[in-house]
């Protein structure tokens, strides 16, 4: 396959996964993960894709409106979002972490919920701020614009006066071996306090998130009870977390 052809092929596969993992695809392609990650330096120098430790991601565009955020992979985690709200009571006190798994599932509380939540992310503070019943901390620092959600030692401080009765945590990469990691030193981190701030761990995670690394540890597998995915607890791709005693949903 000539570069040209690898470049469409890779572009064209963001239309079924919203990251491509440079493994898969070198051995899917039957080339070598060092022509992948060539492929991956131009097309992020073009400003098509993000690449990102092990992999990358389609570059979005940008909204008009900064709350209006496109979801990738929205159906998958809708199902995720489903599942995950077997894990709500009410009075509860949750700690909420960013991103659009999680983000998917706030669409999905039912608007006459009563909590107290806990959140570093703007963009899921701005949805629950819909729901009356719900008293929602928004937890200050320095932003970090990306991902829309603050960093830092204020936000670390916040987090370890608090006693949650869950966190509900979206992850970035999930292995059988490293558990939970992190792309970014700081989000790992916080993830850390909100773990130790909270009685249960309910992971939300698509798919594409399975069987993956990132550079920092964040926990092992251990320390979660409970793992939602849109997959049947059945599936060979989760076999190995279901053999390793993880509670797979």
């Amino acid at each position: 396959m000539l570069k040209k052809e690898r470049h469409q092929f890779i572009l064209g596969k963001f239309n079924t996964v919203e990251k491509i993992n440079t493994i898969d695809l070198a051995l899917e392609l039957n080339i070598s993960e060092d022509t992948i990650r060539r492929d991956f330096n131009e097309l992020h120098n073009k400003g098509l894709i993000d690449k990102v430790y092990g992999g990358a991601f389609l570059v979005k565009d940008k909204s008009k409106n900064v709350f209006d955020i496109t979801i990738i992979n929205e159906d998958k985690k809708m199902a995720v979002g489903k599942k995950a709200l077997s894990f709500l009571s009410e009075g509860q006190v949750i700690i909420m972490s960013g991103g659009t798994t999680n983000l998917s599932f706030c669409k999905l509380i039912p608007i006459d919920f009563t909590a107290t939540i806990y959140t570093y992310s703007l963009p899921i503070a701005m949805q629950l701020s819909q729901h009356p019943n719900i008293e929602l901390i928004f937890i200050g620092g320095k932003l970090q614009k990306k991902a829309m959600v603050t960093i830092g030692i204020d936000v670390v401080q916040v987090l370890s006066k608090i006693k949650a009765d869950v966190c509900f945590l979206g992850v970035s990469s999930l292995d059988v071996n490293q558990g939970l990691t992190e792309m970014g030193y700081e989000v790992s981190v916080i993830k850390k306090e909100m773990i130790s701030a909270s009685d249960k761990i309910i992971v939300l995670a698509t798919s594409d998130k399975i069987n993956g690394t990132m550079p920092h540890k964040v926990c092992g597998l251990d320390k979660i009870d409970a793992i939602v995915t849109e997959l049947n607890p059945k599936s060979p791709k989760i076999k190995k977390f279901v053999d390793s005693g993880a509670k797979m949903f």
